[in-house]
């Protein structure tokens, strides 16, 4: 198989978080008894945008907040126990960025991540490239997370694809970068990085490069996520990954459709082409105190014959609840099912099992219908605030599908490439609500 043209038709770039309340836990259980979730057919089935979960249009009115690029995925810099750092007076945020003068398409075979500081978490100021790229392991680096501890910054990233590659790939790997921290008066900077790869694919929890190889839509493994366990202590990242195995090996658990009513009366569309669809959101334990090594656990959250692709997903923990948030696009679903790109969402009362679709279907934020995907890759903070960037807007009816066969003119002109006004939702018990809009890219 063609390496490069699968990998290049099916990938598209996200990250995982994770963000913490504060709150009271009951006692954890053994993370050796756990199971996985599934995000089933049937609750997917359920998906509709109410008011509820329906983000207000985007008027496109406001200043992009770096003209010189496009900005993306984006997380803010945060202590270890998840809260948002504050670095001598400086609230700092990462982003995903390329040449503004680039098309949009393109950015994330050149994506850079760079870094924007503020002291009221809302007006932000460049601050330039987090790290030399040329020490980064990856031809370039794709979203991660980032957390502040004794003084030093831990940047956690994706690796994509490899130093000197003659073409684009999609290799992905998880790696981090240790720096130092310098704040004063005239902003905030970061140097003397060590970098190291932290965790690949291992083909028994997680699929690898060369199992999707062997039949499947596309690959995915990305996004480290730092979490650290408020009930036991212990330290984790989240990411996005597929279910292991390739298509042959795989075959329907009858689980994966929904409840026994449900299944009773239950018809595929195309069951062959369903089992492609294997999205799974995974988990990995620390064995060192330096977070340079973790060990693959059983995935929190899998979405066989439902969703190729679980983007970003992220806790955020209140009262004895944690709470799984991702995003996907409309086009990652399976082919019994239709929903739109949205932030998604589950909560059970236990870190790696138990897991249950918020608002019935799993959907807690969508754009409105006529502007379906006016923002993307949504990402929910310890203060309910929701953080995503302005995608393509305003596209006189054409689904994203048919930018390609428009101009670079067209393209450019309805890309927003800045951070899209945040959002900020209402959480209790498995029930989500959008209760207003505040400035672009405001954290606090």
């Amino acid at each position: 198989m063609n390496t490069k043209k699968f990998m290049a038709r099916n990938v598209l770039l996200t990250t995982a978080i994770v963000s913490t309340l504060s709150f009271g836990f009951a006692s954890a259980t053994s993370a050796n008894t756990a199971g996985t979730s599934n995000w089933t057919i049937e609750d997917a089935s359920k998906i509709e945008r109410t008011d509820d979960t329906t983000a207000p249009y985007i008027e496109p009115d406001f200043e992009k907040m770096a003209p010189e690029l496009h900005v993306w995925d984006t997380w803010p810099l945060r202590e270890k126990d998840g809260s948002i750092a504050k670095v001598n007076g400086y609230y700092v945020i990462f982003s995903l960025t390329a040449d503004s003068d680039l098309l949009p398409g393109k950015r994330h075979d050149v994506a850079t991540i760079r870094y924007f500081y503020s002291k009221d978490g809302k007006s932000w100021e460049l601050g330039g490239k987090a790290f030399d790229t040329k020490q980064a392991y990856g031809s370039r680096q794709w979203a991660g997370s980032a957390m502040i501890e004794d003084g030093k910054l831990n940047l956690f990233y994706t690796a994509t694809g490899r130093k000197g590659e003659e073409s684009v790939t999609y290799e992905q790997r998880l790696a981090l970068a240790t720096g130092d921290v310098e704040a004063n008066g005239k902003g905030i900077s970061f140097s003397n990085f060590d970098h190291s790869i932290i965790l690949e694919p291992e083909g028994k929890y997680y699929q690898t490069e060369e199992q999707a190889e062997a039949g499947d839509i596309g690959y995915t493994f990305r996004d480290p996520w730092f979490f650290e366990d408020p009930k036991t202590g212990k330290d984790y990242i989240l990411f996005e990954g597929n279910s292991a195995g390739t298509p042959s090996e795989r075959t329907l658990d009858r689980a994966y459709i929904g409840s026994e009513d449900f299944q009773s009366s239950f018809d595929f569309v195309n069951e062959d082409f369903a089992k492609l669809f294997n999205g799974a959101i995974g988990i990995a334990e620390a064995t060192n105190d330096s977070y340079t090594e973790f060990e693959a656990m059983k995935p929190l959250l899998e979405a066989n014959y439902v969703n190729q692709e679980l983007e970003r997903p992220h806790i955020v923990t209140k009262g004895n609840q944690y709470y799984l948030f991702t995003n996907t696009h409309e086009h990652k679903f399976g082919p019994d099912l239709s929903a739109p790109d949205g932030l998604y969402g589950f909560s059970s009362d236990q870190l790696t099992t138990g897991y249950e679709p918020l608002n019935d279907s799993g959907l807690v934020l969508a754009n409105p219908e006529n502007h379906a995907y006016q923002a993307y890759s949504w990402m929910v903070l310890p203060n309910g605030k929701v953080i995503s960037f302005y995608n393509f807007h305003d596209l006189d009816g054409k689904n994203i599908a048919d930018l390609g066969g428009t101009s670079p003119e067209y393209q450019m002109s309805h890309f927003g490439g800045t951070l899209a006004p945040t959002l900020k939702i209402a959480l209790q018990n498995d029930r989500t609500k959008v209760v207003n809009e505040q400035a672009p890219g405001k954290i606090k």
